[in-house]
């Protein structure tokens, strides 16, 4: 991943959705906004107590770095409860988050063939994944932390883009964002049978998901279980780029729920059609 700057605010790119050049995307960090204290600085959360006219400007200090004019009524965001639901997005939709209310819960994940429409899921440790289909001119993005790498949301969100859109797994360029490493994420028993029942036995050693750790614990390369899902539902696997960028390892880059805990900002991901 690339860091670039725009007018202050800090953000990452994937060089090869760029290349695409059919999208604009970006990954917030915390550096560029107006937020302050343990939001600082560029929380883009409405939910985690920061005050609403610095979540706003932030945002519009994003569409700024999107380009094109946006503003904040082309923005819409994820409602996230670690599901595996995926919304398909029409023009109705413009503007929930940021603008006006958002008449869903439970929606990680969001698809999309409107140009302009802005796509954003939150994260701070769990990982954002982006699906560009380059064919149909349709786009998704998802929110993919333990519970909805477990459900595998990625082949959900693959799923509702071929009913949809008419999407062949195949043509989608895919990228797996910042999130906690492999080596940072240190989880016990419960989610590792969880992962158990969701991957076999040779899936999860061949393609290194679940590594035993001593004292029964384990470390889970999230980055790692959603490429394989990416490439059972057919993305090949040369479409796919992942991130080598940990949030636990940059603390001063990026929010992390397991340095910061809850009183902190979120970081989001955004995707758009041009």
């Amino acid at each position: 991943m690339e860091l670039r700057d725009h007018n202050g605010l800090k953000y990452l790119i994937f060089p090869e959705i760029e290349k695409l050049g059919m999208v604009d995307h970006l990954v917030s960090t915390r550096l560029g906004g107006v937020s302050k204290g343990c939001y600082s600085e560029c929380n883009l959360s409405y939910t985690r107590g920061d005050e609403k006219e610095a979540v706003d400007e932030n945002y519009r200090r994003v569409s700024d770095a999107l380009g094109h004019g946006r503003k904040l009524d082309d923005f819409v965001l994820t409602f996230q409860t670690h599901t595996t639901n995926v919304r398909v997005v029409t023009e109705d939709d413009r503007g929930k988050g940021p603008a006006k209310a958002r008449d869903y819960t439970d929606v990680d994940g969001l698809i999309t063939n409107i140009p302009g429409i802005i796509l954003g899921a939150f994260h701070a440790d769990c990982a954002p994944v982006f699906f560009i289909d380059p064919v149909n001119k349709a786009i998704g993005l998802s929110h993919s932390g333990w519970k909805g790498t477990k459900g595998k949301i990625s082949a959900e969100t693959i799923k509702k883009m071929t009913e949809n859109y008419g999407t062949d797994p195949k043509d989608l360029y895919c990228a797996i964002g910042p999130s906690i490493c492999g080596p940072c994420y240190e989880i016990g028993e419960d989610v590792a049978s969880d992962f158990s029942q969701a991957f076999s036995e040779k899936e999860l050693s061949e393609n290194q998901i679940l590594v035993p750790y001593p004292e029964g614990k384990y470390r889970l390369y999230i980055w790692n279980a959603i490429k394989l899902t990416l490439i059972q539902s057919g993305v090949p696997k040369e479409h796919i780029s992942i991130t080598d960028i940990c949030t636990r390892c940059n603390p001063d880059l990026l929010f992390s729920h397991r340095i910061h805990g809850e009183k902190r900002g979120n970081l989001c991901s955004f995707l758009s059609l041009k």
